[in-house]
């Protein structure tokens, strides 16, 4: 059999060539179209897109914030400054997995839980290349720790900052107030270019009031950077322009001495300058240390601060509202004068009781033996209630209302940090909008001796106080004096204009101040006890408020009571009389009379006052300087 032989199909195999010749130079012309579209697309259409962002990458813009302004008493003392410290910091976009980081970071640095919750907040606020604090007020130790670690945690590098602080601590806590970190609520109500490298902001007292002025204007770094994000050079800074320094009015050596005045007790101490309005002491006891919430109170701090039943955080200068009690019963009676009552100028008889016409109710003086015969000037001397019932019945409520509210009794003084009560001058139409009950004769009554209804912060009783030593004239509270640099002239804050009660003649004030005098500087005045070797002439008045209602014929026994019972004690007075420098309110929680408790309070910050600031005329021995 003879072997087939294969034939080569010349032909076919040249087909082949050329088809696969052909297929390899379609492909890579539609290869070498796809490249020219591309570089088209990259090199034309979207040059500038990747100009941009090119840029963009290689040139950050990275804010700096503004040094904090600091604030300074009306002598100088430093209220607030700013130390430095070390800040743990993270830049969200150079941190790889950033939930890993801050669980390693953790064993490094004690990190609470807080911290983290606060970081999470800013970081979505916050644009990917920022810094962003974690944890502020490093120790020596942890800083040290941080830094042998510090090649595992790439984005995260501690920077030295300006921290708040107050070396007054307590003190000063419910005027100065204090900063903390920027949350969410307080992230709402700033600007966020001007806080884009700003960490904290004021959140309570002068730091919250006075933001705009204390914070400054932010600057700016345009920084290059290479591939990995790591800083190559400054190519622009535009500084940033520090907040202004506040200066107060408040007196810190006075603000100290009331607060030291009121020993164990709670309470309150308001002195105004009447001459200005500005604030000298603004004292709320017991108080706390703001620079525990400077960079995060701990929860167990904050729990007993706040569950704590003495309440150190309630600002009760200016939000404790009291029934004034007998401390009104100098603007009673001038009220009698410039409404024409009879009694103003006349007397009645005390006989320790007073009854409406036709009721059988008896409205008790303090004293139930009675003052006999009195008139004006003992009546508010010996504090007789029965004078003021029968002047509050003559007036009736909606005269004292119009008349109380000159004083400024029921609305916010205006004064320039925020959380003012208003207190309460009721009325026949409150009560009806209020409780939607109609106005009793009754109530008018105890009105008229500071009860009731009516309630007052102590802030409002210094203001009225001031009111009566300057004979009229009115001017707002004020807690900043000036701002500017502390180096130069500051910049006076303007005052509002002051304004004047309008008495129809300025003679009724002589027995209003001549008895407030005589309760100080008489043996039968309520305050006789604070007059012993005072070497200047002060006019004061008492006052004891109730904060329950007794029983027609019930006892008061205070020794029987709980101390929250008890009542309050209260004092206005002013001085010196003819050339009032100071003005003072003091309210004693559950104090007792007004008279052992609060009266003596008043006397000693005056004093510490006065001594400082008439020295050549005053022997704070006890004798007048020759």
């Amino acid at each position: 059999m003879t072997p087939s032989i294969a034939l080569k199909d010349k032909v076919r195999e040249d087909a082949v060539v050329r088809g696969r010749l052909l297929a390899a130079v379609a492909g890579i012309l539609v290869l070498l179209v796809l490249l020219v579209w591309r570089l088209t697309d990259l090199q034309v259409v979207s040059h500038q897109h990747f100009i941009t962002q090119s840029e963009n990458n290689r040139v950050k813009i990275v804010p700096e914030p503004p040094i904090r302004g600091l604030i300074y008493d009306r002598n100088g003392v430093l209220l607030a400054q700013n130390t430095p410290s070390y800040t743990l910091e993270l830049v969200p976009e150079a941190v790889s997995d950033l939930d890993a980081t801050l669980d390693a970071l953790g064993d490094v640095v004690e990190i609470s839980a807080q911290d983290v919750e606060r970081f999470r907040q800013l970081a979505s606020r916050k644009r990917s290349f920022e810094s962003i604090p974690l944890k502020f007020r490093l120790s020596d130790e942890e800083v040290a720790r941080f830094a042998v670690n510090r090649h595992r945690f790439p984005g995260t590098d501690i920077q030295a900052r300006l921290t708040r602080h107050y070396p007054l601590g307590e003190v000063t806590a419910h005027v100065v107030g204090y900063v903390g970190r920027l949350d969410e609520a307080a992230l709402q109500r700033v600007d966020p270019v001007q806080y884009s490298g700003t960490s904290h902001v004021g959140k309570t007292g002068v730091e919250r009031s006075y933001e705009k002025v204390l914070h400054g204007i932010v600057g700016y770094l345009h920084v290059e950077n290479n591939a990995q994000g790591r800083r190559l050079r400054v190519l622009e800074r535009v500084s940033p322009s520090p907040g202004s320094d506040l200066f107060l009015h408040l007196d810190a050596a006075l603000q100290r001495e009331a607060l030291a005045a009121l020993g164990d007790h709670t309470g309150a101490v308001v002195a105004i300058d009447p001459n200005n309005g500005g604030l000298l002491a603004l004292a709320s006891k017991p108080g706390y240390d703001p620079n525990l919430f400077v960079n995060g109170i701990d929860t167990e701090s904050y729990a007993d601060l706040s569950g704590s039943p003495l309440r150190p955080l309630f600002n009760r200068a200016i939000r404790g509202q009291y029934p004034p009690g007998s401390t009104i019963k100098p603007m009673m009676g001038l009220a009698g004068l410039e409404y024409g009552v009879e009694l103003a100028t006349g007397h009645t008889f005390c006989r320790g009781w007073y009854q409406l016409p036709n009721s059988s109710h008896r409205y008790r003086d303090w004293k139930r033996t009675g003052h006999g015969k009195v008139d004006l000037n003992w009546a508010i001397l010996r504090s007789c209630d029965v004078y003021f019932y029968e002047m509050a019945h003559a007036l009736g409520i909606d005269r004292m209302h119009e008349f109380m509210t000159r004083f400024g009794f029921g609305v916010r003084t205006g004064v320039d940090i925020a959380g003012e009560a208003a207190g309460l001058m009721p009325s026949k139409d409150w009560k009806r909008a209020a409780r939607h009950k109609p106005w009793y004769r009754g109530e008018t009554l105890i009105t008229g001796i500071g009860q009731g209804f009516m309630l007052a912060t102590p802030l409002q009783l210094a203001q009225a106080t001031a009111i009566v030593a300057n004979r009229g004239r009115i001017l707002r509270p004020r807690l900043v004096q000036s701002f500017g640099d502390p180096d130069q002239e500051g910049v006076l804050e303007p005052a509002p204009a002051p304004g004047s009660l309008g008495l129809r003649d300025a003679a009724f004030w002589r027995p209003i101040v001549s008895a407030m005098e005589d309760t100080v500087h008489t043996p039968r005045g309520t305050a006789h006890r604070i007059a012993d070797g005072l070497s200047y002439r002060m006019a004061g008045k008492t006052g004891t408020a109730q904060v329950f209602g007794l029983a027609q014929d019930e006892e008061y026994d205070a020794e029987s009571l709980k101390r929250e019972l008890r009542d309050h004690g209260l004092f206005i007075a002013f001085a010196p009389v003819d050339q009032p420098r100071i003005a003072v309110a003091v309210v004693v929680e559950h104090g007792g009379g007004g008279s052992t408790s609060a009266a003596p309070i008043a006397r000693r910050v005056i004093d510490h006052y006065l001594a400082r600031e008439l020295p050549a005329a005053m022997d704070m021995a006890g004798e007048p300087a020759s």
